[in-house]
């Protein structure tokens, strides 16, 4: 062969990586993938404890993982526009991949391995992603502020062992998806402060108490009554003990058990009750339809509220359900006579000291009414109770009240998101709400005459009542409520003057 055929080597043009755009881009997704592997390392030596952690490992770093990758494609577009358009002056076709060339074999086995391993990385944080947002530090820590009354609620509960996603979310595809389309706008309403103080109440959207409560709790194998012991005490000098033992007619769905009767009739399956509520709360209900176990309809209307039947559309008609009573199951924002009366009870404050309950729940009601901010609250209990025991001779014990008083406030009143005990109303009973009351008040009538009873001993019995921590008087077939106040009749109803603070 003669020198003039010999060929001449092109020079190696460098890497289509090889501009600013690219690198960059590399530098950014190699960083990330390296953090999220430490990161992942470490979540998963602790246990995943910590949330915070999860969120950074599992949605904030990976996102620097698909931004560097984007970086590199966008830079390796344009390089190789830019070459092309310097040799032929037109923008280049699209690149072809030709395995036979090493080059291109060498390329795409590169560009498959880490694939692999991107995607195998990607499912196992997807997974922890998945089940870091079903968790309930995530609904419960992320949103500190926002949620922060009802996961302090939460924690002292009698569901702070069932997660969250469990009640408000339950099983089943559909309703996970609804969940989180409905959380796009939460983390909106979240981030830019649009969200309500309090957070509203009922949840228009909670799946149906059937699909969730009931797969713990069975009302139709619930049966016979159970006893309740509530000690209060008196707002005078002494903090007299006044006690009642009361038997709830739980009673039961199931007639394999025994007869359907009781509170938990409401929910037997053998017949249907529904009802129309006036007003957002559902405190005000005028309309109730009971359908009995033959199929017979009657109709129950508040005498001087009725409505017409413009008005009582099948959208607005609600089938009665466990969340119309226990409607706070586990956010309970106990108002201040309950959390002072149970404080006492169980020896936390010290019910020798003059006038502590009448002391304490008036503070509460104050700091609940007059403070802004967690921090205002406790100062003002810190100086009121100060100010009414300034002459007791043992202030250690008045400093003991005061952070008693002080946990009470932190764990029922929320200053900052306007939340306690007046901004959800508890629908059990009816001392303080209406409760029971909203049909069982001897106003709702049928058109054939027939009244819903307003008996006490439909759903309790008193079986024990009286001054002291152990009542003297008892009688397993039922008292005469005796009110220690003195006889105020049976026509006024425990709310019109009991509001969870000092009677006025």
């Amino acid at each position: 062969m003669t020198e003039q055929n010999t060929p001449v080597p092109q020079p190696k043009q460098p890497s289509l990586m090889a501009n600013p755009l690219s690198m960059l881009g590399t530098i950014l997704a190699l960083c990330s993938f390296l953090s999220v592997l430490a990161l992942m390392y470490i979540d998963f030596s602790r246990g995943f404890a910590n949330p915070y952690m999860a969120v950074v490992t599992y949605q904030i770093v990976p996102g620097g993982i698909i931004t560097g990758l984007l970086l590199i494609i966008v830079g390796v577009w344009r390089e190789h526009r830019r070459r092309h358009r310097e040799v032929l002056g037109a923008p280049p076709p699209l690149p072809h991949i030709d395995l036979n060339k090493p080059r291109h074999r060498r390329t795409f086995i590169t560009v498959v391995v880490i694939s692999f391993f991107f995607l195998v990385f990607s499912a196992i944080g997807m997974y922890r992603t998945y089940h870091f947002t079903e968790s309930v530090q995530f609904c419960g820590l992320i949103c500190h502020s926002v949620m922060k009354p009802e996961y302090t609620l939460y924690q002292r509960s009698p569901h702070a062992r069932v997660a969250c996603t469990e009640c408000h979310v339950g099983p089943g595809a559909s309703w996970f998806v609804k969940s989180k389309i409905s959380g796009v706008y939460q983390i909106y309403s979240t981030a830019f402060e649009k969200h309500s103080r309090p957070i509203p109440t009922p949840v228009e959207n909670l799946r149906p108490a059937r699909e969730t409560c009931e797969q713990c709790h069975w009302p139709q194998k619930f049966s016979g009554s159970v006893e309740r012991v509530r000690t209060h005490f008196l707002a005078d000098e002494q903090n007299s003990p006044w006690t009642i033992r009361l038997l709830l007619k739980v009673g039961g769905g199931d007639p394999s058990l025994g007869p359907v009767h009781g509170i938990h009739w409401h929910m037997s399956t053998n017949q249907k009750v529904e009802y129309v509520a006036t007003d957002k709360a559902r405190q005000e209900i005028p309309w109730v339809r009971v359908t009995d176990d033959r199929g017979r309809v009657t109709v129950y209307q508040s005498r001087g509220k009725e409505l017409d039947p413009k008005q009582v559309s099948p959208e607005k008609v609600r089938l009665m359900d466990c969340i119309d009573c226990h409607n706070r199951p586990t956010h309970i924002y106990a108002p201040p006579v309950r959390s002072v009366n149970q404080s006492m009870a169980l020896g936390r404050l010290d019910r020798n000291l003059p006038y502590i309950k009448k002391n304490a729940v008036e503070v509460l009601t104050q700091v609940a009414k007059e403070s802004r901010t967690e921090s205002e609250g406790l100062a003002l209990i810190e100086k009121k109770l100060k100010e009414a025991y300034a002459q007791h001779p043992d202030q250690k014990k008045i400093q003991e009240t005061v952070f008693e008083v002080q946990r009470i406030f932190r764990e029922t009143i929320f200053p900052e998101m306007k939340a306690n005990w007046q901004s959800y109303p508890d629908n059990i009973g009816h001392s303080i709400w209406p409760g029971c009351i909203r049909c069982h008040d001897g106003e709702h009538m049928s058109p054939d005459g027939r009244v819903i009873s307003h008996e006490c001993n439909t759903c309790h019995l008193i079986i024990a009542q009286g001054p002291g921590l152990e009542p003297k008087e008892v009688n397993a077939m039922g008292l005469e409520f005796h009110h220690p106040g003195g006889d105020i009749g049976k026509e006024l109803l425990c709310g019109n003057c009991h509001g969870g603070t000092l009677v006025q």
